[in-house]
């Protein structure tokens, strides 16, 4: 108990800080209601009028809500380091972050996940950690690390890791699998994370009795109301290339129902995205865009994600919570002017400044690669990979084999490749893709959710090998070819994932690869770096190509010769 805030809410003490004239937001009751707040030891002391404390600013009637709550996210996805991402973050108003490292632990292991720790243990935000329960993701692809409960165990010391992360691998968990047990075990007691798309009736029902109490998964309302129906707290995800909100949201607004077990998350979104939009910020934006009463919008945004995660000083501006708040001149526009962290005013540019260069371990260790290995398999009919605008799951077409290649041949379908890049195994796994819209060359990415293989997509196989050297010769990053040349390459040195530039040197690059991938055909509903980081991913419906072959999600086979 800080009996200094009781010293301050009776008057007996001076605040640290005084907001004045503010438009609070209630979480509890949903008003709009015109008070002081005084500030004390990081901490809301009192609403009411005061003006006795060692700074006063007045707020003239701009509205103050709680700091925003991104309920999961990858911070690797955005391709910056954690003092970068997390100074974007604050920029649009989030002051908590719920984290899965996963991406890191698939490539350099426990080592990844300290990084991540260590790199935003002086940052003025709360960074919590939910350890990844899936590394690898799954048994039908190779992955740089393989973390066990006992890995795993240590770190559950840590102050800032909250539980467990989204358990991906579902049929482990409904079978009872043992190492799935184990790390359920470890974290009984904490927040596990769900990761279960389409996942229903009576395994569905199996998978939440063991414990997994939220989902981010659902890309339908009938999925997420399913999920919600059985206790599952459903994030609702906008980011770069998954944007399922307003068909879920928009289900709820059509049924009169509740929000209340509901919150705001981005799972995946790059620097570009998050500079230009934000990313609980933009889930606000829509969501009231939508008719979502804005009430309700704040109250996913902030405290319906603080009671998910158990985090219970956080989500409100009330006596005793965290005074992580922001101040808008708009509710509908949620403009941003100001943000504090423990009633500190943050400057965002002041906590990238902490980003800086570092040596990282090498990450791309390639068995050579010849033309030879992008053949593809003798099938028929020939299962091609077609990707969905606005979406990470996939379809699966069935075309002749000569109907295929034909296709390949005038540019219609491009060749999809996966080469295993951690241990030089030699393990090339080749399919076809449709949608993807490349019309000349090659792009490869270091970037593969979940294990993070090296993927690479093309029209040719000589464009594919060049892009293959260049991602070899830089360690890590995306590499665009055309006719034979490097035209665009972004260098991902932290573990093939993550760049060591200020995000103000690295954005220009990311968008001029991002414009000449539009100029190369890729459609506007499709984004070309993280739906291409997705295609490797065997837990996502319904189609894969891993390192080691075409995988069919909802069979668990791979379909080969």
């Amino acid at each position: 108990m800080n009996q200094r805030l009781i010293r301050v809410a009776t008057g007996k003490e001076p605040a640290d800080c005084i907001l004045k004239n503010a438009r609070v937001f209630n979480v509890f009751t949903g008003e709009i209601i015109e008070t002081d707040v005084a500030i004390a030891d990081g901490r809301i002391a009192a609403l009411g009028n005061y003006s006795d404390a060692a700074e006063v600013v007045d707020l003239a009637g701009r509205y103050l809500v709680p700091g925003f709550i991104n309920s999961h996210c990858h911070v690797e996805s955005s391709m910056v380091t954690p003092p970068a991402y997390c100074a974007e973050e604050l920029r649009h108003g989030v002051t908590t972050l719920i984290t899965d490292p996963h991406e890191v632990a698939n490539v350099a292991g426990v080592a990844g996940i300290r990084f991540m720790l260590e790199s935003t243990q002086s940052l003025p935000i709360n960074y919590y950690v939910q350890l990844p329960s899936c590394v690898p993701a799954t048994p039908f692809e190779h992955a740089g690390a393989i973390l066990s409960a006992g890995d795993l165990a240590p770190l559950l010391e840590e102050s800032r890791v909250l539980g467990l992360g989204e358990m991906m691998d579902y049929p482990g968990v409904v079978t009872c699998k043992t190492d799935k047990m184990e790390k359920l075990a470890m974290a009984q007691g904490r927040v596990v994370d769900g990761h279960a798309p389409r996942l229903t009736g009576r395994e569905l029902c199996a998978y939440v009795a063991a414990g997994i109490s939220n989902d981010h998964e659902s890309t339908t309302f009938a999925e997420a109301l399913e999920k919600m129906r059985l206790g599952q707290a459903i994030l609702v995800r906008e980011g770069s290339a998954s944007r399922n909100l307003e068909a879920i949201l928009s289900g709820f607004i059509q049924r009169g129902i509740s929000p209340r077990f509901a919150a705001f998350c981005s799972d995946d979104k790059h620097l570009a995205d998050l500079r230009r939009e934000g990313s609980i910020r933009h889930c606000l934006r829509k969501a009231i865009a939508l008719g979502l009463p804005v009430a309700d919008a704040y109250r996913m945004a902030t405290i319906n994600a603080a009671h998910i995660f158990r985090l219970y000083d956080l989500g409100a501006v009330a006596p005793g919570y965290r005074a992580d708040l922001v101040v808008l001149d708009n509710l509908e526009e949620v403009s941003v002017q100001a943000v504090y962290k423990d009633g500190v005013p943050v400057d965002p540019d002041q906590v990238a400044a902490n980003t800086g260069t570092g040596s990282f371990p090498k990450s791309v260790n390639l068995a050579p690669v010849q033309q030879k290995d992008l053949a593809l398999p003798s099938l028929d009919p020939f299962p091609v990979v077609e990707v969905l605008g606005g979406q990470i799951v996939t379809r699966k077409l069935l075309l002749s084999q000569e109907e295929a290649l034909r296709q390949l041949e005038q540019g219609q379908l491009c060749k999809l490749a996966v080469l295993e890049r951690h241990h030089a195994t030699g393990n090339v796994g080749v399919g076809l893709l449709a949608g993807y819209g490349l019309r000349d060359g090659a792009v490869a990415t270091t970037v593969g959710h979940d294990s993070h293989n090296l993927i690479v997509v093309g029209t040719n196989d000589q464009d594919m090998l060049v892009a293959i050297g260049e991602l070899e010769r830089i360690q890590g990053g995306v590499a665009l070819v055309q006719k034979g040349k490097v035209t665009a390459s972004l260098r991902l040195p932290a573990y093939g994932l993550m760049t060591d530039l200020p995000a103000e040197e690295f954005l220009p690059e990311l968008e001029k690869m991002l414009e000449q991938l539009r100029q190369a055909g890729i459609p506007q509903d499709i984004d070309p770096l993280v739906t291409l980081s997705f295609l490797a991913l065997p837990v996502l419906p319904e189609i894969r190509v891993t390192d080691m072959g075409i995988f069919h999600v909802s069979t668990f086979t791979f379909l080969g010769d």
